[in-house]
């Protein structure tokens, strides 16, 4: 018997809603299957499970947030008995009627005054003048001249007696609407960076690429492919990084409890923006061991389903490595702040014709600057800049696997 909880699906996570349940209790599921979708602030993840077995209960409805680390669903293995079923609670009586106020009255004006008998008010014309200026229907006024006629003394003495008008309440503006705060995304990006910057000690190197052997090989290999199956200049670089983390793998793992955990695998987190604004970085799974070709497939669907959503958690959780290429927007330099727990990020500049000495002559070439941001506390300035050696070493053999 297992619990599947809510994953945490980067380090700035701290909660996440359950949107959709994929599965219902009494299915069978195998690693890897996609059991629920979780919106956070990156967006709806398809959140896979992490174990063979059958879904038992379903312990969290949609539309509910949960921290990281909540039971959302208990899975038990194929021949375990199912678990007995979770009692609701009773439902709560419902509260008792408001009871109904008794009307209230209206208040008794403050002056009573009968209407003369006749039809026609009789009053003077100084009283009329006078209930004018007063503000008194002389009809409401009780008379006391001759044959109830309404006197000014009549018409001052209802002007006194009448309840005064209330004041009306003094006009208070309306509150200034708060400022719109950052949108959620840029918020955890703004946490993980803090993060970083407080608890790791970067350090940065950078170097500068000839790139010519590499981009030639990658016209020359893109010749013999059809359109649709031609390779990115960028999928060269990453399989380079990949086969460079072979020979230094401190760039590569997971620093945690106060230890770093090298990653056996090459997972790299490739940096993708999206239209909303901010960026994520999934992972390409095993990045050193795929053809060129796989890479630009997989590239190509990772970045399509990020922006349109639908990435899975295990691209957002395990990357071991982040890799962010600015040169397409014309960035020459850019040193990256680490993921944590990751160790290390790899920046790559735009490519463009510098001069280089060549066998003691100077030709246009193109070059790119990429650049190591490291952990101190796994590696040093010698094993970056070997990584950088080794990266550099392998462009010039592009041919390689």
């Amino acid at each position: 018997m297992g619990d599947f909880r809510m994953p945490s699906l980067g380090a700035d996570m701290e909660a996440g809603t359950l949107v959709e349940w994929k599965v219902k209790p009494g299915d069978a599921v195998r690693r890897g299957n996609v059991v629920a979708v979780v919106e956070t602030d990156k967006g709806a993840i398809d959140v896979e499970i992490w174990e063979d077995g059958i879904v038992d209960a379903l312990r969290v409805e949609p539309g509910t947030k949960v921290p990281v680390g909540t039971v959302l669903a208990v899975v038990r293995g194929t021949g375990a008995a199912a678990a007995p079923p979770v009692t609701a609670a009773a439902p709560a009586p419902p509260a008792a009627p408001e009871l109904a106020r008794a009307p209230q009255p209206p208040p008794a004006p403050a002056v009573a005054v009968a209407p003369a008998p006749h039809g026609r008010v009789r009053a003077s014309p100084a009283a009329r003048a006078r209930a004018r200026e007063l503000g008194v229907d002389p009809a409401l006024v009780r008379g006391t001249g001759p044959d109830g006629a309404v006197t000014v003394a009549d018409v001052e003495a209802a002007a006194r007696g009448a309840a005064p008008a209330p004041p009306a309440p003094p006009v208070v503006p309306a509150p200034a609407a708060p400022a719109p705060g950052p949108p959620p995304i840029r918020q955890a990006i703004a946490a993980a960076m803090a993060r970083s910057k407080r608890e790791i000690p970067h350090y940065y190197l950078g170097t500068e690429i000839d790139l010519s052997r590499a981009l030639g090989w990658l016209a020359a290999e893109n010749a013999r492919r059809p359109v649709t199956e031609r390779l990115l200049p960028v999928v060269l670089l990453l399989k380079a990084i990949a086969r460079a983390v072979r020979e230094v793998p401190e760039v590569n793992g997971f620093y945690v409890d106060g230890a770093f955990r090298p990653a056996t695998a090459v997972h790299l987190g490739v940096a993708i923006s999206l239209r909303q604004g901010g960026l994520i970085a999934p992972a390409l799974h095993d990045v050193d061991q795929k053809p060129l070709g796989d890479l630009m497939r997989e590239l190509n669907d990772l970045v399509a389903r990020t922006r349109r959503g639908g990435l899975r958690s295990s691209e957002l959780a395990d990357a071991t490595l982040t890799v962010t290429s600015l040169g397409d927007l014309g960035v020459g330099t850019v040193y990256g702040v680490i993921y944590p727990p990751q160790v290390a990020l790899v920046g790559l500049g735009r490519v463009q014709q510098r001069p280089w000495v060549v066998d003691g002559r100077v030709e246009p070439r193109p070059v790119m600057v990429a650049t190591l941001s490291g952990d101190h506390r796994v590696s040093d300035g010698i094993r970056g800049a070997q990584f950088l050696a080794a990266l550099e070493r392998l462009l010039q053999v592009p041919e390689e696997p």
